[in-house]
């Protein structure tokens, strides 16, 4: 289920449309098929999510080395 939409999600956007989708599966109530395809998306939006983390870290990761190698000077 990976689009461009999803791609274009913020993490924000992303983070908040799956707690709403593990809010929904832990309250129940939902058919098999309904409880699969919410499954499904929030599959993806972890995905998203781990996207947006891990390009913060790889830019934390290389502003501190910048910095390092600035002090060394």
């Amino acid at each position: 289920m990976s689009s461009k939409v999803d791609e274009a999600l913020g993490y924000e956007q992303a983070r908040d449309e799956l707690i709403e989708v593990v809010r929904r599966l832990e309250a129940g109530g939902t058919t098999l098929e309904e409880s699969l395809a919410l499954w499904e998306r929030g599959e993806e939006l972890a995905k998203v999510c781990r996207r947006w983390l891990e390009g913060a870290r790889a830019r934390l990761d290389a502003a501190l080395a910048q910095d390092e190698a600035v002090a060394e000077e």
